[in-house]
């Protein structure tokens, strides 16, 4: 397999939508929210090393984090009525569930790869339910929600809100992913089914609304050049990009820190 197999193959994984028919749209606004993760987690390791005083856990940052959250969560719930509908031609029952759980499962299991190497290298704050495991649970389940269609909208509305009651619970580790946690819980990438699922759901619910049986109802204006030739490259391998930016700038930090003594 050749680079440009490989890491068209990565993008799959981590895109939940067909690459046969891929809507530049989509592709775009993945990669924005690709270029948003990278330069939040830029910052958070300047602070983390103590390189530079930037307050990421507070004020504008926090905001545009959870934007960032946001964005790459609500596409992966939008992209999934585009894969039902082409692969509900194709398969069903059994099969087409069997589908979402092996993409979703392989999501989770790089999540908890994260979990894995964070446990190993931070020790206190590693990931222990982090937008990998939600995306990849928020798959696994799509054939239970598909069926509610835009309905997903209140569902997804609802456990949003959920999270005000839940925020105001402490509880035992084991209900970390329901966003229920221990007072002194701390993760550096903390993504709980509440109100983070709801999100995903939401996006589910547009997804129906803007790409009826799959197709787009609504008109793109042609766009091309560099930019977003590179944006939408990025949003195609979005999986691989999201495992390996983390170590190349830690890496990068670390060799400066060598070099400036």
């Amino acid at each position: 397999m050749d680079a440009r197999s490989c890491a068209l193959r990565w993008g799959q994984v981590f895109s939940t939508h067909s690459s046969s028919r891929r809507f530049l749209e989509i592709d775009l606004l993945r990669g924005i929210a690709i270029v948003m993760m990278v330069v939040y987690h830029v910052l958070f390791d300047l602070w983390f090393f103590g390189i530079a005083a930037v307050d990421v856990l507070g004020g504008f940052w926090r905001y545009f984090a959870l934007a960032t959250a946001t964005l790459f969560i609500a596409l992966a719930g939008l992209s999934l009525p585009i894969s039902y509908e082409r692969r509900r031609s194709k398969m069903s029952g059994l099969s087409l569930r069997a589908g979402y759980a092996r993409r979703g499962g392989k999501i989770f299991l790089f999540g908890m790869l994260a979990t894995l190497v964070t446990w190993l290298f931070l020790g206190e704050g590693f990931i222990v339910f982090g937008i990998l495991h939600l995306i990849g649970f928020a798959i696994i389940t799509a054939p239970f929600f598909l069926r509610f269609g835009r309905g997903n909208l209140l569902v997804g509305a609802a456990i949003i809100l959920a999270a005000v009651p839940f925020s105001q619970i402490a509880g035992p580790y084991w209900l970390i992913p329901l966003g229920i946690h221990p007072a002194d819980f701390y993760s550096v990438d903390y993504v709980p089914l509440v109100p983070w699922l709801g999100v995903a759901l939401i996006g589910m619910a547009i997804g129906f609304v803007l790409y009826p049986g799959g197709r787009r109802r609504f008109s793109v204006p042609a766009m091309g050049g560099k930019c977003v030739d590179a944006l939408c490259v990025m949003g195609r391998n979005s999986l691989a990009v999201y495992l390996l930016h983390q170590p190349v700038i830690v890496a990068v930090l670390l060799l400066v820190m060598a070099a400036t003594g």
